[in-house]
């Protein structure tokens, strides 16, 4: 009995120690991923200071690329001429040009202007692909889950200060899908291996509303807590445009190729004809290859190489809405996996705000062309606007997954934007959401290189995959390229920043923290660059914000014209600060003070300056601002605090965070806009149309008193005569239609139904102020769809 008691002891100390073995291995193996930055004395003081050279010095360069008096052989012709400056475009421009190959880049609208400043903000392997693969046994989504996951870490070790991690939860409302999701995120956290970042982990109920307390608490059984990355977008695209500079390329936006040079005996590509749309004029660029990185237009430049080419990409519409950041706690985000129509929805916090989305329709490209009569083919991806039944689609499933008491109104749309997936067609009809968001790169018949589809994710894989290619194009440029960088290339504000370096920021210039946490987060170790390229004096404090309570500052503006090329009010108020993607209307109201400043640093004169403000006003109305601006209007930041040099140091010596420049965190919304005395107002015509409600002890005779106002209710087809009266008192409301008049019942969870069959269709005083919040937000909003609609119907008139 002892020698087996012996052995049994011995096997299962074994197998105790062999399971805590493995366990503890598997455990360090799955945390094993993207390290911050170390904290270094660097970081706190500023870099040596870079600056890009100026957009004309790009343009001459181009242009001498094709001088004839320079020759065949000359140096200044450029290996591979990259068209198209979003994310795969500027990947592959960085990659080319870290191998030592000497790289054009052209845009034809502004860097990111498309799809790439219009994504998810996500860097992930994608849990709904894994799906996919898993029950549909689909080995492409299969390796698209693996690949992404790959690059996921290299993405948020390339550019940290723009990138993090980001718990995501999948609430749980059955008890069966405990096992199904956990073994799904589990599988996420294994297909990850090394390169995973957190491992992924079960939350009780209670613990899931302490985390997310808007979360529906009805029927919820617990939530799966797993791991991705999320971003800036397009400061990340403008990152690597600049990375690609510092190596030694040549970029240029609003330079569109126009038409494509061959050689008149071989057929081959040898560079393109190229539009300058700020300067103006046409002229030459020469290259022994060039790479298509058009995206949702890559079809069109195909077309310009072979006429008769067969279209390789769909494009999918994919539609966010910006809410206020009430509605998600700051450190996690959500994720609905069944939308009612099988898609999902993510519901995340970003840049001190909330996004949801996102929608995935085919578009019609054929939608996007101009009349016959534009020598240019398609409109700008600033028009590529969403439509209300997506905005409303969105609203609709976060309300599904939100507390009751929280209604999710359409006046809480902060923005909303819509962009274009440029996803591989299959060839066949249909919807577009179970295409694979893999990629593609082909060489035609005139030796161009086209990369086509992907996601952000995979943006580097991609670029270096095109660039083999272009090598293999071209067999006189193995010799002088290098083998691939990226995977360690750091791009350009990365180096000596880490997390605090803000508090730097913070000592030296006497920042609010929540100004330097936004310069440090966006503009890494560039914001040295930024703080001490701008002039203070004791009168104006450049670093006052642009429109309050958002953290982007004035500084911001001249730094962009300055070291990041913008060129237009929307370069600054959508792609080098996110104002616009995070609040339209606040972006509407600093758009005077963008115009001002880019107006007087580029020389525009007022015809210039009106039609710059036109121009971006509309995009921003279209993403939700309402109004109209004036271009010399006062900017909402002048009533900020103006602190003099002197006093800021000495307030940053000392520590006198008091005396430091204001940062208010009240913001107005749609919802709050109550004149003085209306509520006053709607208590006394409340009072006229409403009936006493059953059992209340008073008659209908009885003088409305406060008292007596509780226990009454309003028929709802009186709340049209009543919205009358409101502004027969000299409230204003702009007149709403039938239909309108119903959605904003449909806004308020009311019906205007008749009574019967024992519904009660009326209101309480509370509920008529809902009402009338609804009429507040939507009478802007519904003059704006009809202007809109009335413009897009007289721009298609022949």
């Amino acid at each position: 009995m002892a020698p087996r008691l012996r052995a049994l002891t011995r096997r299962t100390l074994t197998l105790l120690t062999l399971s805590t073995a493995t366990a503890g291995a598997g455990y360090l193996y799955l945390n094993s991923g993207p390290a911050y930055p170390q904290t270094t004395h660097e970081s706190r003081r500023p870099p040596p200071p870079w600056s890009p050279p100026p957009r004309s010095a790009m343009i001459d360069a181009l242009k001498r690329s094709a001088d004839p008096k320079r020759g065949e052989d000359d140096d200044s012709q450029f290996d591979i001429l990259v068209v198209g400056g979003g994310a795969t475009g500027a990947g592959v421009a960085v990659d080319a040009a870290s191998r030592g190959l000497r790289v054009a880049l052209v845009e034809r609208e502004d860097f990111a202007s498309g799809t790439s400043s219009k994504s998810t903000k996500l860097v992930h392997g994608g849990v709904r692909y894994l799906q996919k693969a898993v029950f549909e046994l689909d080995y492409e989504q299969y390796k698209l889950v693996r690949e992404a996951l790959r690059e996921r870490r290299v993405f948020l070790q390339t550019a940290p200060y723009l990138s993090h991690m980001l718990p995501i939860m999948l609430p749980i409302y059955k008890y069966w899908q405990v096992p199904y999701y956990w073994s799904g995120c589990k599988l996420y956290d294994l297909l990850a291996g090394k390169e995973n970042m957190e491992t992924s982990y079960l939350m009780s109920k209670g613990k899931a509303l302490e985390q997310f307390p808007m979360l529906k608490s009805d029927g919820l059984v617990g939530a799966v807590v797993y791991y991705d990355g999320q971003h800036n977008d397009s400061r990340m695209n403008l990152a690597l445009i600049l990375t690609a500079i510092k190596a030694g390329a040549t970029a240029t936006n609003y330079c569109g190729v126009t038409s494509l040079r061959k050689d008149p005996t071989t057929g081959l590509i040898t560079g393109a004809r190229v539009k300058d749309y700020i300067a103006g004029g046409e002229f030459d660029v020469k290259a022994k290859v060039i790479i298509n990185a058009t995206g949702p237009y890559t079809d069109s430049l195909l077309s310009l190489s072979t006429p008769t080419h067969k279209p390789i990409v769909r494009a999918s519409s994919g539609v966010h809405i910006a809410l206020p950041s009430y509605y998600a706690p700051t450190g996690m985000g959500l994720l609905d996996p069944a939308t009612s129509d099988g898609r999902v929805v993510f519901f995340l916090p970003w840049e001190g705000g909330v996004i949801a989305g996102t929608t995935d329709d085919p578009y019609d490209m054929r939608a996007h062309i101009k009349p016959q009569e534009k020598k240019d083919a398609y409109l700008s991806g600033d028009d590529i606007l969403p439509r209300e039944s997506e905005i409303q689609w969105v609203i609709d499933e976060v309300r599904g997954y939100l507390s009751g008491d929280i209604k999710v109104r359409r006046g809480d749309v902060l923005s909303a934007w819509s962009g274009l997936r440029p996803l591989i067609s299959s060839g066949a009809a249909g919807g577009t959401e179970g295409l694979v968001r893999s990629h593609v790169v082909k060489v035609d018949e005139g030796g161009m290189v086209t990369i086509a589809g992907g996601k952000w994710t995979t943006y580097r894989a991609m670029a270096e995959e095109a660039v083999d290619e272009a090598i293999e194009v071209c067999p006189g440029l193995k010799a002088k390229a290098q083998k691939c960088q990226t995977q360690e290339l750091k791009l350009v504000g990365s180096e000596g920043w880490d997390r605090n370096m803000f508090i730097g920021l913070i000592q030296r210039y006497g920042l609010h923290p929540e100004v330097a946490r936004h310069l440090s987060s966006s503009y890494g170790s560039q914001a040295w660059t930024l703080l001490s390229s701008t002039t203070q004096t004791a009168a104006l404090d450049p670093h006052r914000p642009l429109s309050t309570p958002h953290p982007f500052t004035h500084s911001e503006i001249t730094y962009a014209l300055t070291h990041e090329y913008a060129q237009k009010p929307l370069d600054v108020l959508l792609r080098r600060t996110r104002l616009g993607f995070v609040d339209a209307r606040a972006a509407l109201s600093a758009l005077p003070e963008v115009v001002r400043v880019m107006g007087d640093t580029l020389g525009w004169d007022m015809r210039q300056r009106a039609e710059e403000a036109r121009r971006a006003e509309e995009v921003l109305r279209g993403m939700g601002a309402g109004g109209r601006v004036e271009v010399g209007t006062p900017s909402s930041g002048e009533g900020w605090l103006r602190i003099g040099e002197l006093q800021r140091r000495v307030c940053a010596l000392f520590g006198c965070s008091a005396l430091l420049r204001p940062f208010s965190g009240a913001a107005t919304y749609p919802r709050a806009l109550f004149e003085p005395g209306e509520i006053e107002v709607l208590r006394e015509v409340f009072g006229q149309y409403a009936r006493v409600s059953g059992g209340s002890g008073s008659g209908s005779d009885s003088e409305p008193g406060f008292g007596v106002q509780e226990q009454m209710r309003m028929p709802v087809s009186m709340i049209r005569e009543a919205v009358r009266s409101v502004a027969g008192l000299g409230y204003a409301y702009d007149g709403v239609r039938e239909s309108d008049f119903r959605y904003i019942l449909r806004e308020a969870g009311l019906s205007d139904l008749p009574e019967g069959e024992g519904r009660v269709r009326d209101v309480d005083f509370e509920e008529f102020v809902e009402v009338r919040t609804c009429f507040i937000s939507h009478s802007v909003f519904a003059l704006l769809i009809r202007a809109v609609s009335c413009s897009c119907s007289c721009s298609h008139k022949p």
